[in-house]
């Protein structure tokens, strides 16, 4: 027999008014740096045909996402051969036309290609909704869950690059949680390989974007996998990123390798432009995230070590990068070029929960609970509610009359910063009793000045 008990599916989440308090939070931050740098929103819908979603995230990408039945009668349409051969990359096409989103990334895509003679060119483009991924659920990691994405599509400047470095900053700056800042570039890479052929290129970076977990076994894998020669290139680039500086980090690599003058020029641009930030922002040649599909700069973020317990480990809480190509997809090529990156608005929320940063979050503004002391008053106490909201005060009514406790501790579980009491003392004399609930003072107001009382506290 079923059970009835209610439940949700794994990697799903329900979210109550004090995490999204904190998840609303986070979400203004970001979209107040995502404005501040001349961003427009746009949304797409959660639902893309699959010939939109297949075959842009490579072969494990195309199996987690969430495929949607057709209506009605799906079978009805399916040759027998196939549904008796269990066949289900056979038996897809025809049971099956539609996915949720992945990512924001391709989405953005397609909705540039279709409206780009509508759009101002460079378009800047931010966007932020849920996506939905059929991977195994684990700390950090969630089948359905939020990005924040900003890109900007159609030039090639190095300055668009260096602007959503730079919005990465102003963003978690207003989120006051410190953060480092990593970033690399593709063709440093193109250069240091250029000997190897294109499947050691590939486990190359393979085995290095796991450098983090696996530490010094790197090597050890590279020499037995590839040879002398990665192992060498992995030394120069672990020397490289031992240094202080991000100018001596690229002028030592300079020293062992031969770089086109534009990459030099793009390097030297982002290095220029990676100072006098509020966090730290980090050349780092281990740094090979996204690139089957990163065509220029890459961008990692991760938060501050010393910010977090010793045993919380979350990985990035953002990324991106330049991919010149991905409009290409659906058939618009000049002017697709782009660049963007993501912040992860789940483990941006776990981080700061960790880091004890989410009590800042709470409204410090006013918030006023009126409580009538007898069923007679509560028309009163109504009336008076309506007039602090329309002076822009935040304020409600508790809606019966009861005990004043138990009001009162309501006031406290809301958050309230002050509880109007209405007896019918008050109610006789046209003054309010007004309880600041930090302190416990207790004042009177006439009902007239309660709005300018409350303005001026």
């Amino acid at each position: 027999m079923s059970s009835n008990k209610p439940s949700i599916p794994s990697g799903f989440r329900d979210f109550g008014p004090q995490v999204m308090q904190g998840r609303k939070h986070i979400m203004r931050q970001i979209e107040t740096a995502f404005l501040r740098f001349g961003f427009q929103a746009i949304e797409t819908p959660s639902i893309e045909n699959l010939n939109t979603l297949l075959g842009k995230y490579g072969t494990e990408g195309d199996q987690l996402i969430f495929k949607i039945l057709n209506n009605g009668d799906y079978l009805a349409k399916v040759n027998d051969t196939t549904l008796q051969s269990k066949d289900s990359a056979g038996l897809l096409p025809s049971i099956s036309e539609k996915g949720l989103r992945y990512d924001l990334t391709v989405p953005m895509a397609r909705y540039v290609s279709m409206n780009r003679h509508a759009l101002p060119m460079p378009f800047k483009r931010y966007q932020m909704q849920p996506v939905w991924r059929a991977d195994r659920p684990q700390k950090g990691r969630y089948r359905e869950f939020w990005q924040c994405d900003a890109d900007i599509v159609g030039t090639t400047s190095i300055f668009a690059d260096i602007e959503l470095m730079h919005l990465y900053d102003m963003a978690f700056d207003n989120l006051k949680l410190p953060v480092i800042i990593r970033f690399n570039h593709r063709q440093i890479f193109d250069t240091l390989l250029s000997n190897l052929s294109t499947q050691n290129q590939l486990r190359f970076m393979q085995l290095i974007d796991k450098f983090d977990k696996i530490g010094n076994e790197v090597s050890n894998l590279l020499l037995t996998e590839i040879g002398e020669e990665a192992v060498s290139i992995w030394h120069t680039i672990l020397k490289a990123n031992a240094l202080t500086k991000n100018k001596e980090k690229f002028e030592f690599l300079q020293s062992v390798y031969s770089f086109s003058t534009n990459l030099i020029q793009e390097i030297e641009t982002l290095i220029d432009n990676s100072e006098n930030t509020s966090n730290t922002i980090q050349l780092d040649f281990t740094l090979a995230r996204g690139l089957s599909y990163y065509t220029g700069t890459i961008y990692e973020v991760i938060p501050s070590p010393a910010l977090l317990p010793n045993d919380f480990n979350i990985g990035s809480i953002g990324g991106g990068g330049r991919y010149d190509n991905l409009t290409s997809l659906f058939g618009f090529n000049e002017g697709g070029q782009g660049v963007g990156i993501s912040f992860g608005l789940d483990r941006i929320y776990d981080c700061m929960e960790a880091a004890n940063l989410l009590t800042q979050t709470q409204s410090t503004g006013t918030h006023v609970l009126v409580c009538a002391m007898e069923t007679d008053s509560l028309n009163i106490a109504y009336s008076l509610c309506s007039q602090l909201r329309k002076n822009n005060i935040t304020a409600e009514l508790y809606p019966t009359a009861t005990k004043l406790r138990k009001m009162l501790d309501f006031a406290n579980i809301k958050n309230c910063t002050h509880a109007i009491i209405l007896g019918q003392n008050e109610i006789d004399s046209q003054v309010a009793s007004v309880k600041d609930l930090e302190s416990g003072i207790q004042s009177t107001v006439p009902f007239k000045q309660l709005s300018t009382y409350f303005n001026g506290n």
